[in-house]
């Protein structure tokens, strides 16, 4: 092979994977993906509920969890991972937004950086989730109350 510019003279031989085979994981291309799509739903409940304070982060996790949980043992892990960590998420910012109103608005000083910061982690947790998903991996949030087991 000449590699002189960095580039094979010959194509590649090593064999190609096929459309339809298995994922490396074992998982079919469709379970990783409602496994993606258990993750990804959270952002899109967020995003469509944020004028009615973001309470849809579990609802898109929940309904494809209780979809999908008898007939993909791997959704119903991910569905599950997901529901429990936007629960989570969703507590914080509540117990945050109860502390601003009972400290009459002053303790919007402290609430607010942690809100951002919470808000930040969602987003890019929820993100590295879903990619995991993908690849076929089980993800674990780094934080979140196992309420649904």
């Amino acid at each position: 092979m000449d590699t002189s510019q960095g580039f094979p003279s010959q194509p590649d031989p090593s064999p190609r994977p096929d459309i339809g085979a298995a994922h490396a994981s074992g998982l079919s291309k469709e379970e990783r993906q409602w496994g993606m799509f258990a993750h990804l739903s959270a952002l899109a409940g967020g995003l469509l509920s944020s004028m009615f304070g973001g309470w849809g982060v579990f609802l898109g996790p929940l309904v494809i969890w209780l979809i999908k949980k008898d007939e993909m043992p791997f959704v119903n892990d991910q569905g599950k991972e997901a529901l429990n960590f936007n629960i989570t998420v969703a507590a914080i910012f509540f117990v945050l937004f109860v502390l601003t109103l009972f400290t009459l608005g002053i303790g919007v000083i402290l609430t607010g950086p942690i809100a951002i910061v919470v808000g930040l982690a969602w987003l890019a947790f929820t993100i590295i989730a879903s990619m995991r998903a993908n690849e076929g991996q089980a993800y674990r949030y780094p934080f979140a109350i196992r309420l649904i087991k």
